[in-house]
């Protein structure tokens, strides 16, 4: 499967998961991608424990399956093209994550940290902006699904 439609790239890819991930499994992969590559950006989203002033225990994630796993692709590909990335990889997890745990993880790599730092954005910034994924947060209060992506 190409990398436009959800598939691997030598390198680097997409993924919708409930596993957890590995964040120096995913650089050393990306690593692999090409020679040219002179520096490696990172975001990593993770679960905290307050939300607009109210104690977070928990969050749920959803997906549309298939849908999201697209937009995802899109987003990596228009983020090597539009930015000049040399390659670049999106994992976003689903299911119930307790407080601390990690969530999504985008390893971008460039021939110069400027392209990798401004392609790195984006893509987080798109996935909270297009990707079909929701998040219902549990607080003493009850669970809340959260519509603002800030």
């Amino acid at each position: 499967m190409p990398p436009f439609s959800g598939g691997d790239s030598p390198a680097g890819q997409v993924r919708v998961q409930k596993e957890p991930f590995s964040i120096e499994q995913e650089v050393e992969r990306l690593k692999t991608a090409s020679s040219s590559i002179g520096g490696i950006v990172t975001f990593l989203g993770t679960t905290r424990d307050i939300s607009r002033d109210k104690a977070v225990s928990k969050l749920e994630f959803e997906h549309y399956p298939g849908m999201a796993e697209k937009k995802l692709a899109e987003i990596r590909e228009r983020a090597i093209r539009e930015f000049g990335a040399v390659d670049a990889t999106i994992i976003h997890r689903v299911g119930t994550l307790p407080v601390g745990e990690n969530i999504v993880l985008i390893v971008v790599a460039g021939v110069h940290r400027d392209e990798a730092f401004k392609a790195c954005r984006f893509c987080i910034d798109e996935l909270k902006r297009i990707t079909p994924i929701w998040k219902k947060e549990t607080t003493p209060e009850g669970e809340v699904w959260v519509e603002e992506h800030p």
